[in-house]
């Protein structure tokens, strides 16, 4: 692949009669923007994370445990990171700026660790300081338990809302029975926290004893996108299904979205997990994919550099390796649009502060998507 290709696009659009299915009918789409995708940062294996310094440069971790700075066409390794438990799905994950960087300098990380009792490992949130290509006064301020030498279903993304609070997702880790619907374990959550680790005193399970209090929903599998949209401030959420029924939630506090009880999905093997898609007291899915798409990385369009994306949601798709694009009205997807399409498995998507998307591809790289 040339590092600069003008890369085609087609349709392949569905229209979401209601939060529960997904049909086939296509739909004149209106034209999308032609773009050219540039190859901006060559040569990555599984970029999980990324985000934009102020001063241009751009940070990218590696799951297999690197992290890595890049500006001006160099690449530099950056010392001085936690110890990555680096297994199947695990390894070094997201990163968020916390939203004073420019005053305080605190980056914040996701990654999988062994830190506390037992074998193997699970989530943590660490946050820390860049000086030259270390990082320094680093500060662990979450630790999911218990450890697991199971590979999958870690999470996990980082989002800071507009007050300054943390919300990070942690995968079922595996065990669904146990972990997803029990708000006294870890694991198919999505949590808050202060920018330094404590708990807000509104958080919904602060008085249920025993409780995890940096809980704020659960009853999720392996929430793999998280962000805010940009006007309404609410917050989106995207998690793996088993086969079949990723889905799509709005994520409201203290709210139940029934993993495993009801799902859209079914087991690898073909057999059924639950008779159930539905039940009182568990949320419903704004869309969800069937078959299964393996969304991750996640982000809405505010940029004017695309006014027809504007307002848009962007997934990207590891299993079928394109970018998605998908068009909303009153919180409902209406249309789906498949970019990049064959690319690769697209890890992340991201608008960065100069308005222009970037999109890391696991095997190649990052590219920065460019209307003509």
């Amino acid at each position: 692949m040339k590092k600069s290709a003008i890369l085609p696009y087609f349709f392949v659009v569905m229209l979401s009669t209601s939060c529960a299915q997904n049909s086939d009918k296509g739909i004149n789409l209106p034209t999308s923007i032609d773009f050219t995708a540039h190859l901006v940062i060559p040569d990555l294996l599984n970029p999980w994370g990324m985000v934009f310094l102020p001063n241009g440069g751009i940070l990218v971790s590696e799951k297999s445990g690197k992290l890595l700075y890049y500006k001006d066409g160099k690449s530099t390794q950056i010392a001085n990171i936690p110890d990555i438990y680096v297994r199947g799905q695990g390894g070094f994950l997201d990163i968020e700026l916390h939203p004073n960087y420019s005053e305080n300098g605190w980056i914040y990380f996701s990654f999988s660790s062994s830190e506390g009792g037992g074998k193997g490992g699970n989530t943590a949130i660490l946050r820390a300081k860049l000086s030259g290509d270390r990082l320094v006064e680093n500060q662990l301020l979450y630790k999911a338990s218990p450890n697991t030498t199971k590979g999958q279903h870690f999470g996990s993304r980082l989002e800071f809302d507009n007050e300054g609070l943390l919300y990070f997702s942690v995968g079922d880790r595996g065990n669904r029975d146990a972990n997803p619907q029990n708000v006294k374990r870890d694991g198919g959550k999505i949590y808050r926290i202060h920018d330094d680790g404590s708990i807000p005193a509104d958080n919904p399970f602060v008085d249920k004893t025993g409780a995890k209090t940096a809980i704020y929903s659960y009853g999720h599998r392996n929430p793999q996108g998280l962000t805010f949209h940009p006007t309404t401030g609410k917050l989106w959420e995207h998690e793996h299904g088993p086969r079949g029924g990723d889905e799509i939630n709005l994520i409201e506090k203290g709210k139940n979205y029934g993993w495993p009880v009801i799902t859209y999905g079914i087991n690898y093997s073909g057999t059924k997990i639950t008779d159930e898609t539905a039940r009182p007291g568990m949320e419903q899915p704004v869309y969800q994919w069937t078959p299964s798409i393996g969304p991750s990385g996640m982000t809405f369009v505010s940029s004017d550099k695309y006014p027809k994306w504007q307002g848009n949601l962007l997934v990207g798709s590891l299993a079928f390796q394109y970018l998605e694009r998908l068009v909303l009205e009153n919180d409902k997807v209406t249309y789906r649009e498949k970019l990049m399409d064959g690319l690769g498995r697209v890890r992340n998507v991201r608008q960065a502060p100069d308005g222009f998307i970037y999109v890391a591809i696991e095997g190649k790289g990052i590219y920065k998507l460019e209307p003509k």
